[in-house]
């Protein structure tokens, strides 16, 4: 109720135009008067055919069309204004002296927004007009505020691709330093103090530089500029290469990876960079969830069509109640070393897999360890 009158409030009737169309001079005449005295602004017409061409170069907001005239009927008009894309979207009152039901329904078949009786009360007529109107103003409300949020979108899609693109890059070099330093050196060459600060930067870096990626291949994916490339993979060739890039990041928290593999060719049909981004999301987090001294397992097996690759933790596990949405992006969660995620890499994950007809599955005991997996199509 208050919507409405907030909406009633703000609609200059001035701003808005009517075509009144009627064969009988004596009704454009009142017609005009009672919707000039509202502040509309009115254009005529006296036949089918003239309704046609005025609403076509004077655009009007809302037809009152005659159902009964000379040359072609208000019907006919109606339906040559709803097949023609400059006029079908303007509202239609049909004045009629029909009463017959089936007359109604034909009218509204035809494209009508309402029907006024001849003859009519004025007041209701008023009130019917206003009552289009405010849809007209309502559905352009609707509209600009689609393409306010349109642009709002793709900038902040650009936005996001910008810093994601242009931030990567150093990031990984800072990554790959801080990695080497941290698994050269000890507390007693430079220090507990300095060790920590210098272990906890590693760790930071690890996390922008994750988040980075992710913002970046997710934000290219929702814009639709990522494509799918499917192609020929044997699982053997791929997944030991992303758990030989984690080996460096699990040393530095005394976790053991553990590969096995297939003991002959895994081939599956996938997008060779997409995989490596779901696996590397599993294992970043397998280590992120697991304490010290723990071991982070990953295994691959053919089930039925697809092909899994499970990465098995013995970490702090998933309350049940998480469980549901936990490949939808959610609340912020921490590592057993105090590693912030942002919750986007699982939901990437499951849009991944899912665009190369595969799908992503999580079990999990609280306290006890997690167990992610993604399914690949086997190759036919």
């Amino acid at each position: 109720m208050l919507q409405n009158e907030s909406l009633e409030s703000t609609i200059n009737k001035s701003d808005f135009k009517i075509l009144i169309v009627d064969d009988v001079i004596s009704n454009v005449l009142l017609l005009k008067i009672l919707l000039t005295n509202e502040k509309y602004q009115v254009c005529t017409a006296n036949c089918g055919n003239m309704c046609i061409e005025q609403a076509k170069a004077e655009k009007p907001d809302l037809i009152l069309l005659d159902v009964m005239m000379p040359d072609i009927s208000g019907f006919d008009a109606a339906t040559i204004l709803k097949k023609d894309p400059e006029t079908a979207e303007i509202p239609i009152i049909f004045l009629t002296a029909l009463s017959n039901p089936s007359d109604l329904v034909r009218g509204f078949q035809m494209g009508a927004s309402d029907f006024l009786t001849k003859p009519f009360n004025k007041e209701e007529l008023v009130v019917r007009v206003f009552h289009q109107i405010k849809l007209v103003a309502a559905t352009r409300i609707i509209e600009r505020q689609n393409r306010e949020l349109r642009a709002t979108i793709s900038n902040r899609d650009k936005m996001y691709s910008v810093i994601a693109h242009d931030l990567r890059s150093p990031m990984a070099s800072i990554r790959m330093v801080l990695n080497l330093v941290v698994s050269t050196m000890t507390p007693e060459a430079v220090g507990p103090e300095l060790f920590e600060l210098l272990d906890k930067a590693n760790k930071e870096s690890e996390e922008c530089h994750d988040l980075l990626d992710n913002l970046l291949k997710w934000t290219k994916s929702q814009t639709g500029r990522l494509n799918v490339v499917l192609q020929d993979l044997d699982l053997n060739d791929i997944v030991p290469g992303v758990v030989e890039i984690f080996e460096m990041i699990a040393l530095t928290k005394k976790i053991k990876l553990v590969y096995a593999g297939t003991d002959g060719p895994l081939l599956v049909r996938a997008d060779n960079d997409m995989l490596k981004t779901v696996v590397r999301n599993f294992m970043s987090n397998a280590i992120k969830f697991s304490p010290e001294g723990s071991n982070v397992e990953i295994t691959m097996n053919e089930e039925g069509a697809f092909a899994r690759i499970s990465v098995h933790d013995h970490g702090v596990g998933i309350a049940p109640e998480r469980i549901q949405n936990i490949f939808r992006k959610g609340e912020t969660t921490y590592g057993t070393g105090g590693e912030e995620g942002s919750g986007l890499g699982l939901q990437l994950c499951a849009d991944f897999a899912r665009k190369n007809g595969g799908d992503v599955e999580v079990e999990s005991v609280l306290g006890e360890g997690s167990t992610f997996s993604v399914l690949v199509p086997l190759k036919k």
